[in-house]
């Protein structure tokens, strides 16, 4: 078998796979908000409703149906690109959700490359001079990383870079309040302290796997091998990176999955208008289609991501493919 025709069928198995993984991700989106307690129409009922009215809306919004009903109808409305409407807005979810995809997508990215890049430094340093100065600095630098909370981080950050000093604007996405995005330098201000923030985690956690794999890998017999022919550090280093690649970009495509679905706390702080803001906003108004769409949205997004690096990693590393 070629090598294009092995990857299409790496490519098409690894798809047969997230299909049931999609369904399951749909069921439990689906029963988890409807099993949280609050009455879905609250947000636009008011305080006085008439029974007769309630069953009015009951009935708008579908909610008076059986659940396997209302899970088959909103299934296949989802699958054809109708995530319903918003309860609290009465605008469609599904343009709700993927402007604040867009942006919980920027700022997940930045973060994301901050944190890699910071952390895959920290963590070859480390592992290159174990046992040093340098290394237990890095080591300290990323236990803090994993340990430090976001949202306590995010209002530090505000009170000395914004409040203090008066360099980077506190909240929002862009000049006024502005949602809309555009790229210059009035809007990139506003992403640079949430996105810091949020690099911390992903800095520590791929400092903490990076130093792991690079002294694991300079203890093996093919880098003795590789010195004892006389093979210089800049060689050493590119088989070391070959050799760690794989697993780093494993790490860092979970780090991104995860940023996507759980920046609530740190879009909160920054009132950013990303999927978390969403996500923060439909909890309190118990918008449950606009809460649906969301975990849905963000669900798929993760199990693609998963998809793209677990495809990556098989390019990279072909002893993925054999295994």
């Amino acid at each position: 078998m070629s090598a294009n025709a092995s990857m299409l069928s790496i490519l098409a198995r690894r798809i047969t796979y997230t299909i049931p993984i999609l369904l399951g991700v749909a069921i439990v989106c689906f029963a988890l908000v409807h099993i949280a307690p609050g009455d879905p129409l609250v947000s636009v009922l008011p305080p006085d409703a008439s029974a007769d009215l309630q069953k009015m809306l009951l009935a708008v919004y579908g909610f008076d149906r059986p659940y396997i009903e209302q899970f088959g109808r909103w299934l296949w409305r989802a699958v054809n690109g109708d995530l319903g409407t918003s309860i609290a807005t009465g605008r469609p979810v599904a343009a709700e959700v993927f402007k604040a995809v867009g942006n919980t997508l920027r700022l997940a990215v930045l973060a994301t490359a901050i944190g890699f890049f910071f952390g895959a430094l920290f963590g070859f340093v480390a592992g290159y001079y174990r046992d040093s100065f340098v290394d237990k600095l890095a080591s300290a630098l990323s236990v803090f990383g994993v340990s430090v909370p976001h949202y306590w981080l995010g209002m530090v950050l505000v009170i000395i870079f914004a409040a203090e000093l008066g360099w980077l604007p506190p909240t929002g996405a862009g000049p006024g309040g502005s949602t809309d995005w555009a790229w210059d330098w009035a809007h990139l201000r506003h992403m640079i302290l949430p996105a810091v923030t949020m690099s911390v985690i992903p800095m520590g956690i791929v400092a903490r796997t990076v130093r792991a794999l690079v002294a694991e890998i300079l203890a093996q017999e093919f880098v003795v091998g590789l010195r004892a022919k006389g093979l210089t550090d800049r060689g050493i280093f590119r088989h070391v990176v070959k050799n760690a690649a794989p697993t780093a970009l494993a790490v860092m495509g979970l780090q991104l999955g995860y940023l996507l679905g759980g920046s609530i706390l740190i879009e909160t702080v920054f009132s950013w208008p990303g999927t978390g803001f969403l996500l923060n906003a439909a909890i309190f108004q118990r918008d449950l289609p606009l809460l649906q769409g969301t975990i849905l949205v963000l669900a798929l997004f993760f199990v693609l991501l998963n998809l793209i690096v677990d495809i990556l990693q098989t390019a990279l590393d072909p002893r993925i493919e054999r295994g």
